[in-house]
């Protein structure tokens, strides 16, 4: 036993770490496996395990619920170590989490993915760890390492590891590119799930993707797109996330398909994970009547049978994994148990914190504010990256620039600001281009966490503040910084572990994300979480256009294109 207090407060283990009494818990039990919702009073053994479950006609006013389960999820976004990440989470309910590492996998490659597993060795929550499939995302941006076909069939023999992680390369899979066969061909050689990432993909081509193994897919972008995927066999994973949000409107699904659907939250940062988790999701699915008993199946059940996580579900002979909830409204845990030991009460996190051990890639050089002038082209319209609040789609737009003395401008009285990028692994020149949507009028923010090969990305009023904001993250190794148009830094938040992680504790990391994502506001920024919506701007496998350290990249065409538009 690693955590420290039971029942009432009291220490939950004796001198050998095991509990000191059998408890027993009165409740409505819903049962995952009989996919039915009873009155129960759950034994909970001094072993740890489920000793019975047994009818009760009068049950106490409390909902027995299984552990709930993130079924897809970057930990890094959360800038927390995987300890941290579990004291977050298990307060409100969540007991595991299927973990894709390919963040810090993009920045350290091998050793990044085994200190992720090694990391999550200091919590009893249960992870279960994607090896990631692509590494780099693709050919067309700078990733810190490689990972290919051999890595990957190392990596998926390692203890904690479920399933192979998301396959973004679509065109990879129906092309039948050699090395993503070969990944796909080692996953299926271990019968191990292989988790997908096809948006927009649909018909021939959605079937032929699936036929290689593929299982899953959380980045369906309308109704019906996501109702194929289901009859084509795909679970549909239910996303609500920090920046994207496509839940609601595929939520009628999960009447539908209970067995087919799964809840996640794919990418969360730290202020909105201290606020909630997967219990939004159920709360949410329950105020819009969905039948709790397809609720437990896809918050718990679905994802725990699916990658065969070792998370009980109440059942005896099972580990003790299970939440105490009052109101059905908002699924907020009086008390959390792990493995016969509470983990969470009232709000508190009782998981052990973990000891990080911190690495890192970063070798960029400071950038003056010459580097970043944009030479404005001799006519007609350029490109511009269009962002819409909640959405990782933008729009590829025409528009003809703000210039001056023959270079192009921000303009915040049009919402035309310059957008960055810049490899952090080896000294470079800049990219450049301009983005609409994030309504900032003065200033700049700036953030070593930009998916999924994490250069530094900035965005911002003027060329002034970009710099100052780029050369903070950068003499930091690794952070977020907002900046004025005076080049004041006016807040900051470092992340020294791989630039993407803090080795802090969640309330710390959440209260200065706060104030970053607050500045941000202050300057203009209309967006929800302008620092989530940042981080995806150099992700060329979501549509339409988005700018890499290599230029803007077309999504739909898959390649790169001017900064002027073709007459």
């Amino acid at each position: 036993m690693l955590f420290p207090y039971g029942p009432n407060g009291r220490p939950n283990t004796d001198h050998e770490g095991t509990l000191a009494m059998s408890i027993s818990f009165s409740g409505m039990l819903a049962d995952p496996v009989r996919k039915a919702t009873y009155g129960a009073r759950l034994t909970v053994s001094d072993t740890g395990l489920i000793e019975a479950v047994q009818p009760e006609d009068r049950p106490d006013p409390v909902h027995i619920l299984p552990g709930f389960v993130d079924a897809h999820v970057h930990i890094e976004s959360s800038m927390l170590t995987p300890a941290a990440f579990a004291r977050a989470a298990a307060v409100h309910g969540t007991l595991a989490a299927v973990a894709d590492p390919h963040e810090i996998a993009n920045v350290l490659g091998e050793p990044g993915v085994d200190l992720m597993l090694e990391l999550a060795a200091q919590t009893p929550f249960v992870f279960g760890f994607g090896v990631p499939s692509c590494v780099p995302a693709t050919p067309f941006e700078t990733a810190g390492a490689h990972l290919g076909p051999d890595a990957v069939e190392r990596l998926l023999g390692r203890p904690g590891v479920t399933h192979l992680a998301e396959l973004m390369n679509v065109p990879g899979v129906l092309n039948r590119d050699p090395e993503v066969h070969a990944k796909l061909a080692a996953a299926r050689a271990r019968r191990l799930p292989i988790d997908g990432h096809a948006p927009g993909l649909t018909g021939d081509a959605l079937r032929a993707y699936a036929a290689e193994g593929i299982s899953t897919d959380h980045e369906s972008l309308a109704f019906e797109e996501a109702r194929e995927k289901l009859q084509t066999g795909l679970y549909l994973q239910l996303r609500c996330g920090s920046a994207a949000r496509t839940f609601e409107p595929l939520l009628p699904l999960l009447a539908i398909h209970p067995d087919r659907c799964m809840f996640c939250s794919d990418d969360k940062h730290p202020d909105d994970l201290l606020r909630d988790h997967i219990n939004r999701l159920a709360a949410a699915a329950y105020r819009k009547g969905v039948a709790l008993d397809s609720i437990v199946q896809a918050a718990s059940a679905n994802p725990v049978r699916h990658y065969r996580l070792p998370l009980g579900q109440l059942q005896p002979g099972d580990p003790a994994d299970f939440i105490l909830v009052d109101d059905l409204t908002t699924f907020k845990p009086r008390e959390v148990w792990l493995r016969g030991a509470c983990a969470a009460r009232d709000g508190q996190p009782l998981l052990p914190a973990g000891v990080p051990r911190l690495l890192n890639a970063f070798r960029a050089a400071p950038v003056r504010d010459a580097d970043l002038r944009l030479a404005a082209p001799a006519s007609g319209p350029v490109r511009v990256i269009g962002v819409h609040d909640g959405q990782l789609v933008t729009d590829h737009l025409l528009e003809t620039p703000t210039t001056r003395d023959g270079a192009v401008c921000a303009d915040p009285e049009r919402d035309l600001l310059k957008l960055v990028v810049l490899n952090r692994y080896a000294p470079a020149r800049p990219a450049v281009g301009l983005v609409r949507g994030f309504g900032l009028r003065r200033g700049a923010l700036a953030s070593s966490v930009a998916h999924d090969s994490h250069p530094i990305i900035a965005v911002g009023a003027t060329d002034e503040a970009l710099a100052a904001a780029l050369n903070e993250v950068i003499l930091r190794q690794g952070g977020l910084a907002v900046t004025d148009n005076n080049r004041k830094l006016l807040a900051a938040l470092p992340l020294p572990l791989a630039g993407l992680m803090s080795d802090a504790p969640a309330e710390t990391v959440a209260r200065a994300y706060s104030d970053c994502d607050a500045l941000a506001k202050i300057l203009g920024s209309r967006l929800a979480a302008p620092f989530m919506t940042l981080s995806f701007l150099a992700l060329p496998v979501i549509p339409h256009l988005k700018l890499t350290d290599q230029g803007l990249f077309d999504g739909d065409a898959f390649r790169h294109v001017a900064f002027a538009a073709a007459p």
